[in-house]
């Protein structure tokens, strides 16, 4: 049991345990709960009442969260002190009770912690961010067909740039750490041996291991195992054809996992060419296959004519019997794209894609692209999973100009409780929040945000008014 400096645990209640990276829930879980800054002070309560009700009306009183006020921001600051952004009794009760969730968070301007945000992240490994994007009718967008968008953003969150090894141009260290790959490093590599980096240089290292890569991909694939149909899907995001060795071994590491643990329920998309090209005529040769999968096959060496119709013939010899007689089809298709591809194409093809499996850098920047098509970051949840911890957050900032003012959307911390119920395996709870949100939405009963932009424009509710609308259309 965790001895707390300033922190008083709820009487009733009993703890979240883990295993095998997955949640044992209680019926009556103590669930710690970060305000958040700004803002945090009106949509915290009316996301609590929220949850409070949904999970009320679908379990009476069989179940029930025991709500644990921990600190974080600067509301811990008013607590413990000056710059204790993070104190030690929160590290200490999200250790304890394992699922925690969180409103927006003010990031420290100066020395000290980088991010509050990813500071939790890397302090309870929580490698993989869940960010899902899916169109609540009504809403307003800038797309047309806002609708056709729905998938689920998996960003890998310990690894890449975001670990924050760099040095600044003038730091001596980095300065040093320049010439050393200058004048050793760099001509010792004989593919960029001819390169160098430019004197007065920023440098960076981007980390992108086989471990890290593989543990979140598994995530992905083990959450498109509870879908159904075309949305079975995992698409690995990379940059792959640049930073070969980082990002490509990302999609290669991917591709691994997808054929070595998950074979009997995985396929990837050239196997399932091969497969589909076999079945449409049986008759059909190991050469015109490849013709088929490669549409510059004609152009290429013998040698590699030869790579890919041993392709060919490995995946018929290997799992035809197991994948074939359209067996694939039901199982989790995995492929990849490029990441500039992927910003293309969740506004032009949406409908083709599921879940997106990427990098940190990456998924940031896409999850923050696919949230603005259905709605904005007021909409848009997220949670970060390890193996030992999860914590629910919103995804926008504090806004604190609106602080006190009963007036931001709370949608984006609502939404967070819904995924956080549904890690809990309380899925009849977060369906009626999800279909009270959404009729809240579909009849035009929303906070200002959305209400300025609908056409013709709407009176708006204040933030709890925007609650209690949710909670009576569950």
């Amino acid at each position: 049991m965790a001895n707390f400096e300033k922190l008083c645990p709820p009487k009733k209640g009993e703890t979240i345990r883990f295993e095998n990276g997955l949640p044992l829930v209680p019926d009556n879980p103590i669930i710690p709960f970060i305000r958040g800054d700004g803002t945090g002070v009106d949509i915290w309560p009316a996301t609590q009442k929220v949850i409070d009700k949904a999970v009320q009306k679908a379990y009476g009183s069989s179940r029930k969260i025991e709500w644990f006020k921990i600190f974080a921001g600067d509301e811990a600051c008013d607590v413990y002190g000056t710059y204790q952004y993070l104190p030690n009794d929160t590290i200490e009760a999200i250790k304890e009770y394992g699922v925690a969730i969180k409103g927006p968070l003010t990031t420290p301007v100066g020395g000290g912690i980088r991010s509050l945000n990813v500071a939790l992240r890397q302090i309870f490994d929580l490698y993989s961010c869940v960010r899902p994007c899916r169109y609540y009718k009504g809403t307003p967008s800038p797309h047309k067909h806002p609708e056709d968008l729905d998938v689920i953003v998996y960003r890998e969150n310990t690894e890449d740039i975001y670990v924050g090894i760099e040095w600044e141009a003038n730091d001596p260290i980095g300065r040093s750490l320049i010439e050393h790959l200058n004048n050793k490093v760099i001509p010792s590599s004989e593919s960029i041996k001819n390169r160098k980096i430019p004197k007065g240089s920023g440098i960076g290292i981007k980390p992108v291991s086989k471990t890290g890569s593989q543990r979140h991909i598994r995530k992905a694939i083990q959450h498109a195992l509870k879908l159904e149909g075309t949305k079975r899907h995992v698409t690995l995001v990379h940059k792959g054809n640049i930073m070969k060795f980082t990002e490509g071994a990302f999609r290669d590491w991917g591709y691994e996992l997808a054929t070595t643990e998950f074979r009997d329920s995985c396929i990837t998309e050239r196997e399932s060419w091969i497969i589909s090209n076999l079945e449409k005529d049986p008759e059909l040769n190991i050469e015109n296959n490849a013709k088929k999968i490669d549409p510059g096959y004609s152009s290429l060496t013998q040698e590699k004519k030869d790579v890919i119709c041993n392709e060919v013939q490995s995946v018929i010899n290997n799992i035809y019997k197991t994948h074939g007689n359209e067996k694939w089809k039901k199982m989790v298709l995995v492929d990849d794209r490029i990441a500039d591809s992927i910003f293309q194409q969740i506004q032009t093809r949406p409908q083709e894609y599921s879940i997106l499996a990427t990098l940190n850098l990456n998924g940031d920047y896409i999850s923050d692209a696919a949230a603005a098509i259905v709605g904005g970051l007021g909409m848009a949840p997220g949670a970060n999973i390890g193996d030992n911890a999860a914590i629910f957050e919103a995804t926008h900032g504090t806004a604190p100009k609106h602080a006190g003012l009963d007036k931001i959307n709370p949608g984006s911390v609502i939404l967070s409780g819904v995924m956080m119920l549904e890690f809990l395996g309380w899925e009849e709870a977060a369906n009626l929040i999800t279909k009270g949100l959404s009729q809240s939405i579909s009849d035009k009963k929303v906070t200002y945000d959305l209400a300025r932009l609908m056409d013709p424009k709407q009176s708006p509710l204040s933030c709890s008014q925007f609650a209690e609308a949710v909670i009576e259309r569950f």
